[in-house]
């Protein structure tokens, strides 16, 4: 069976109408429109009002009828144009509708596309709802890449039935920079879980040694390294989401909910006391010997790769393969690369000597969870771990003094690293010169790595949200470049037309 081939569902009520047009909403993406057909009292106007109200997130949205007004806009987390095209008078009406700019900024929903099927686009999503006994049967036909979307959604409510969540709510949580998304799912019992939806990703192109970008820098590519670092986690005593149901095969997980605070508050600052009872949780974390092979729950073993040179190069040659580039208008010369890399082959090596342990990899505001109700470092709720590596503890340390996403005061910047030295400190035998040598090649190889990725998910990925966080990248970067240790690397920088800002 192939994608595209049309896909009938026999929804038993009103309620599994409803269920439906919720889970559609998880699927759709902009760009993407549905023509909605059946007859009066199909399930049209029930399918419409759920979709719209799961989008919204608000079971009491308003949804009036576009019968008589012929279109009615929406706008909610992914703009919506329901039109009801029963009444249009002549097909070439629907230029004056504005269906082409709807449609190009958000999700189209549209009763009787009969109606002006000549000028609607032939790329579609077709639901079909027709009388069947005492319910409804619900015909869908679509494109390749919307069939599949429409799939993987109704896969993962299956799933969700097969672990007794049948009448369970989904709504969209979040989506990242990879492939993986979230969604929450409110049970029958009010209890909130996350669901994380994480299909295998296509190998990509070979970077090195016939190996895509994925494997060089190691990765996750399926739920195993997630589970066996989340049960590893749980096991030192840390607040990692307890892991209710797996589908290894599908990438499908239902977690625990940590909650919904952060360290950030509403306008986006830092909340002090929240980022240094952070730094005390990465300290207790490095306060344990780790393990690197995991064993998962269904006899397969997860060994946590180290963060060794390789990877650390591929990363940090994102700043050579993307940002230079787009600065510049043009790409690195052979003698710019050369020395580039020969310049990370040096620092790499000044790290022989450093404290290794897990790296949780993205130790960051949208990763960390405030747990006001619990005490000690199981306030800290920890997520995102699925790429976790053995390497310098000095890296965690940069990922949360040096956040991506949020501009850390100095003072604070400052605090958290006495604090995290005066804790470490205190548990035993810690060579700080060192450390403080390898924070600094840390700082700079993931702001390298960042530099560059936020324009590879402008240019390659078509996600230009991301740039936004270019100033403070490069601002930490030059933070970090102060080190004696990083002097070749800031000498190249300038030399190469990267403008760096005064730290």
């Amino acid at each position: 069976m192939t994608d595209a081939e049309p896909l009938s569902l026999f929804l038993a009520d009103e309620a599994e109408t409803v269920r439906l047009g919720e889970d559609l909403a998880l699927a759709l993406g902009k760009g993407d429109w549905i023509a909605l057909s059946g007859d009066l009292g199909a399930g049209k106007s029930t399918f419409a009002r759920a979709f719209l109200r799961a989008l919204a997130d608000d079971p009491e949205l308003e949804v009036p009828s576009p019968t008589f007004t012929l279109v009615q806009a929406y706008d909610l987390r992914l703009p919506v144009a329901h039109f009801d095209l029963y009444r249009l008078g002549d097909a070439s009406e629907l230029d004056e509708l504005g269906f082409d700019e709807a449609l190009s900024s958000g999700i189209c929903l549209v009763e009787w596309p009969e109606m002006a099927d000549e000028l609607l686009p032939a790329a579609r999503i077709s639901l079909k709802l027709e009388h069947q006994a005492n319910g409804r049967l619900a015909t869908i036909t679509a494109p390749d890449t919307q069939m599949k979307r429409i799939r993987r959604v109704l896969a993962i409510r299956a799933f969700l039935e097969q672990h007794g969540y049948a009448h369970a709510k989904r709504r969209f949580l979040t989506g990242d920079a990879s492939t993986r998304a979230y969604e929450t799912i409110t049970t029958g019992a009010a209890e909130t879980l996350v669901l994380m939806d994480w299909p295998h990703p296509p190998e990509g192109p070979a970077v090195l040694d016939g190996k895509p970008y994925p494997k060089v820098v190691h990765l996750a590519l399926d739920p195993y390294p997630f589970v066996a670092v989340d049960e590893y986690l749980r096991e030192l005593g840390l607040a990692a989401p307890k892991i209710l149901h797996t589908d290894y095969a599908q990438g499908i997980l239902l977690m625990e909910h940590l909650g919904d605070e952060g360290v950030v508050d509403e306008a986006g600052q830092p909340i002090a006391d929240r980022y240094r009872e952070a730094v005390v949780c990465l300290g207790y974390l490095h306060s344990h010997e780790m393990r690197q092979d995991l064993p998962v729950g269904d006899g397969h073993v997860h060994h946590i790769p180290d963060f060794d040179a390789t990877a650390m190069k591929m990363e940090a040659r994102l700043l050579l393969d993307w940002h230079l580039p787009w600065k510049r208008g043009t790409p690195a010369t052979e003698e710019e690369r050369a020395e580039y890399l020969s310049i990370w082959d040096g620092l790499i090596a000044e790290l022989a000597d450093t404290e290794k342990n897990l790296l949780l990899r993205d130790f960051h505001s949208p990763n960390i969870i405030w747990r006001p109700d619990e005490s000690g470092v199981r306030r800290v709720g920890l997520i995102d771990f699925q790429d976790s590596m053995s390497g310098p503890t000095a890296y965690d340390l940069a990922s949360l003094v040096q956040d991506a996403r949020v501009d850390i005061p100095k003072p604070l910047a400052d605090q958290l690293m006495v604090d995290y030295l005066a804790l470490r400190r205190s548990l035993g035998p810690f060579d700080e010169k060192t450390f403080m040598k390898a924070w600094a090649i840390m700082a700079a190889q993931r702001n390298c790595k960042l530099a560059g990725l936020w324009v590879r998910l402008l240019q390659r990925d078509g996600k230009p949200g991301y740039l936004k966080h270019m100033p403070r990248t490069l601002r930490h970067l030059s933070t970090a470049l102060r080190h004696e240790v990083l002097a070749p690397l800031r000498d190249w920088c300038l030399r190469s037309g990267i403008q760096l800002p005064e730290s």
